[in-house]
């Protein structure tokens, strides 16, 4: 398998995912082999064939761009510190990436697990809450929720194929599971920014991330060479990429790559941008520890054993959230 068998039409690896749900054996086996080889050597795919749709999707971006309108004091009542901002409204100002002081210069609305599962705990499920001035704000939310949720099932199906465990070895952890979709607004730039970036360079902390095509440019990523590329997805494509809990399990088989999010040309800067994260997550009580079958005889695994929850909670603390 090399970059030349695989569509590049994005900046990094395209697959239509139509391959794997109802293709032959071989369209299968195909995806499962090129999502492998991507996510073993830059960590990122475009996803295409997903069926989605487009006006869900539009609707939630008018839904939040009409949150992100109202005035900031209004916003501020719907923040969720309790909860770990895992809930609700997170202002300019609070999230940095790890190990940088420098805040990224966005705004956030996030929705939790709306099916979480019969025994979770408040602490790790707190509920959502609507938007009384917005009331479809929540209920569009919720439905691009469940949709994304079922796509990552999807691709983390042909993940275990291709880690050779059982196909259904992510299902019980993600379903019901302590995702997270959020809806990101970059700001118009009014004045010379302290820095070139809008967003620090960064790891995803979960297993992994579907991004929802973002209103404009701006996503790069970090290739092995130390190059960054622009990703320049497509509306109708869903970038998915390994954060970092996939890659622990997997003992760094799968890469959890560099991103961050580079401030427009001087002539966009009265532009804002927004983007709707998804980011998968187990439930709580998963272990990450390294796939036993992915060590060779007399290897230690890369990084200690953990529980899902605990790695989260200790991320959440070096990003500025908890």
């Amino acid at each position: 398998m090399t970059k030349e068998t695989i569509n590049m039409l994005a900046g990094i690896p395209t697959l239509d995912i139509r391959s794997f749900e109802s293709g032959s054996n071989a369209d299968r086996q195909l995806f499962v082999e090129q999502l492998g080889y991507a996510y073993e050597t830059i960590g990122f795919v475009a996803i295409h064939g997903h069926g989605i749709p487009a006006l869900l999707i539009d609707q939630l971006y008018k839904q939040s761009q009409s949150f992100f309108e109202l005035p900031q004091e209004l916003k501020k009542q719907y923040a969720r510190p309790e909860t770990n901002n895992q809930r609700g409204f997170v202002s300019m100002g609070v999230e940095h990436a790890k190990g940088s002081d420098a805040a990224d210069l966005k705004e956030f609305w996030q929705v939790g697990q709306p099916d979480p599962p019969a025994d979770g705990d408040p602490v790790h499920f707190p509920a959502n809450k609507k938007v009384d001035e917005l009331p479809l704000f929540q209920d569009t939310a919720v439905a691009a929720f469940r949709a994304l949720e079922k796509l990552g099932q999807t691709v983390l199906q042909a993940i275990a194929i291709h880690l050779e465990v059982e196909s259904d070895y992510f299902k019980n952890p993600v379903s019901g599971g302590n995702s997270i979709l959020r809806a990101i607004h970059y700001p118009p730039i009014l004045s010379e920014p302290s820095s070139a970036v809008r967003a620090g360079q960064h790891e995803d902390i979960n297993l992994i991330t579907l991004l929802v095509g973002a209103s404009t440019a701006g996503l790069e990523v970090l290739r092995h060479d130390q190059t960054w590329i622009p990703v320049t997805a497509l509306p109708e494509h869903i970038v998915v990429n390994v954060g970092d809990m996939l890659q622990r399990l997997t003992n760094h088989r799968l890469k959890s790559t560099t991103h961050r999010v580079v401030n427009p040309p001087k002539s966009e800067w009265a532009n804002p941008r927004f983007s709707m994260p998804f980011f998968c997550h187990p439930r709580p009580d998963m272990k990450l520890d390294a796939m036993p079958h992915l060590l060779e005889e007399g290897e230690s695994p890369v990084e200690g054993p953990i529980t899902a929850g605990d790695y989260l909670e200790q991320r959440l603390k070096e990003i500025g959230l908890a």
